[in-house]
């Protein structure tokens, strides 16, 4: 910032006025007045020169700050020029940033945190022969007097000096007076630098606000990115794990089978192992889509009341003979509309969980009530609605808060080794998530849990009348079209009808099984259809099939498919990958009537 030029603005009065202008009260109430006035910090470093200028009659003055160390002008511990009078244009530049190691009265003053005089520079000892010395005299400068600004804290805020063209050395009134003036000069600066910081921080809060938002948004998704990839690592890597073991077995088994000499007993032992391990991997498969919410459900309506007290005896064999497990509901009506199987499910993995809870020992309780909406929950408002609330209450230990967001995460588990998979209630939340419904939890340390489900409650269906069709197709004559785009997998399904005495016939994709039935759809019975294909799915073939030759039964089959978790309502006979030969002869011979 370039040094400010200006003029005295105060004068002394005219000789008719002396009596009064000439008052020094009055001269300072002038002062005071034109100070206290302004706003403007560059206007107020011109007007406290021109009024020490003023009261010491002074031809010269100047207003100085101290720049702090480490200042970015690199100017750092030097003084800078802010505002002058009268100074020629070669000593603004001379003077525009001088060094503590100068030879002036501002140095001195600095040097020694007081007040400095110069009464001569010429009679100076130290000044002799410098640089300094040749500046005052070209500017016409032969006398100086430099007065601190200290703001009450005592912080140094600048210097005011006033210089005479003659040796000079100023009176006590002027000394008086300059301290008045320092002391008010140094209030106002103080004050309106601390205005002038506040302007320009509300200037740039928004910007920084939003900056700072931007930051924390950054940090956050850092920390819930990072959070996913520990879920996904530890979800990886108890896959891994349980698989890996299952592989084992089967593995082993299948070497074993290889030897000869293996007697026939042996051979089936081995069979069965391999048998039951795949049944324990579709398991495992089944508990992780169940709780990614990508399970193919086969939703059918149901008493919630009934089915409970229907698989009540299996789960007090479940929790063991030292738990007393107990049925309770309320009001009528309670019919919900889920997949029975994972329903079932669900209440064996909360009773088990309860029966953890309290080492074995102790009372469970299964309620189930009808309510006209769910509660708040961490994170979630509370929803009115019909639903049916199931409820597993256990005194147990209960769930410490810093557990209780991870415990629906996959393999998040407080057990021993050994003693649970973390399955279990990632399945129970991922069921009542697919299923339209909500879960809660309530719990307290030392006293026990309480898991409810809110299920949509639905009107009852009219049982009565239940017909059963007369078959329309001969099952040992039927043809199947098989529909799989992998060809291991189409040519193993062909080979096992076969088997079953099913006449076969392959498509590679959902298009060429259209184009076989338009060229030959009287010689296909049923079609036998994958669901995940490239192009159009085995959902969407099925509904083209019923729209264009609606005798045609079709099956559809799956291990895992989005379209099958979010249209359950399809309508289509479904059998899970992996099956079983009599699954799968059952399931076409039941389609065949």
């Amino acid at each position: 910032m370039a040094p400010i030029q200006v003029a005295p603005l105060f004068s002394l009065a005219a000789p008719d006025d002396v009596e009064e202008e000439t008052s020094d009260v009055a001269l300072l109430h002038r002062i005071s007045v034109e100070l206290i006035g302004e706003q403007n910090l560059s206007e107020l470093y011109s007007k406290i020169v021109a009024a020490a200028v003023t009261i010491t009659q002074s031809q010269f003055g100047t207003r100085q700050r101290l720049c702090p160390c480490g200042d970015p002008s690199g100017h750092g511990g030097e003084l800078q020029l802010l505002a002058h009078c009268n100074l020629p244009p070669e000593a603004v530049v001379f003077w525009q940033w001088v060094s503590p190691g100068a030879h002036s009265s501002c140095t001195m003053a600095l040097r020694f945190g007081q007040r400095a005089v110069i009464p001569d520079y010429e009679l100076w000892d130290e000044i002799s022969g410098t640089p300094d010395l040749e500046a005052f005299r070209q500017a016409g400068i032969r006398s100086a007097q430099t007065t601190p600004l200290l703001s009450r804290s005592g912080k140094l805020l600048g210097m005011i000096s006033t210089h005479w063209a003659v040796p000079h050395e100023p009176s006590p009134r002027d000394l008086r007076l300059l301290d008045i003036l320092a002391r008010l000069a140094a209030d106002l600066l103080d004050r309106t630098i601390a205005d002038e910081e506040l302007r320009k921080l509300n200037e740039t809060l928004e910007v920084r606000i939003e900056e700072r938002s931007r930051e924390l948004l950054a940090a956050e998704n850092q920390v819930r990115q990072m959070q996913k990839m520990e879920a996904i690592g530890q979800l990886t890597g108890g896959v891994a794990h349980d698989f890996n073991n299952l592989l084992t077995i089967i593995r082993s088994s299948a070497e074993l089978l290889g030897r000869r000499e293996l007697p026939r007993d042996r051979q089936q032992k081995y069979i069965d192992a391999i048998s039951e391990t795949a049944d324990r991997a579709a398991k495992l498969t089944g508990q992780l889509l169940a709780f990614a919410r990508r399970q193919a459900l086969r939703p059918e309506i149901f008493n919630a009341v009934a089915r409970v007290e229907a698989v009540a005896d299996m789960l007090r064999t479940v929790v063991g003979a030292r738990v007393e497990l107990v049925v309770t509901s309320e009001g009528e009506g309670c019919c919900v509309e889920v997949d029975a199987s994972q329903f079932e499910t669900a209440l064996v993995n909360l009773a088990v969980n309860a029966r953890d809870a309290m080492n074995g020992e102790g009372r469970i309780e299964i309620a189930i009530v009808p309510a006209d909406g769910v509660p708040a929950r961490r994170g979630d408002a509370a929803a009115k609605g019909d639903y049916v609330k199931v409820s597993v209450i256990d005194a147990g230990s209960g769930i410490p808060p810093e557990e209780l967001e991870r415990i629906f995460e996959p393999f998040f588990t407080t057990k021993e080794v050994g003693k649970g998979t973390g399955l279990g209630l990632s399945q129970v939340y991922g069921f009542t998530k697919q299923s339209g419904g909500e879960i809660d939890v309530v719990t307290d340390v030392g006293q026990g849990t309480m898991f409810s489900l809110y299920l949509r409650r639905v009107t009852a269906l009219d049982e009565k009348g239940a017909k059963v069709a007369e078959s329309r197709i001969d099952a040992a004559a039927a043809s199947i079209l098989i529909v799989e785009d992998n060809d291991q997998v189409g040519e193993f399904a062909s080979q096992l009808l076969g088997d079953l005495g099913f006449v076969t016939q392959r498509a590679a994709n959902a298009l060429e099984a259209i184009t076989i039935l338009e060229m030959d759809h009287d010689n296909v019975d049923i079609i036998f259809s994958d669901v995940v294909m490239p192009g159009m799915n085995g959902v969407e073939l099925g509904r083209q099939i019923r729209a264009r030759w609606p005798d045609k039964t079709v099956v559809l089959t799956s291990g895992y498919s989005h379209a099958l978790a979010q249209d359950s309502g399809h309508g289509f006979p479904l059998l899970h990958k992996p099956y079983s030969v009599e699954e799968l002869s059952r399931i076409l011979r039941e389609a065949a009537a």
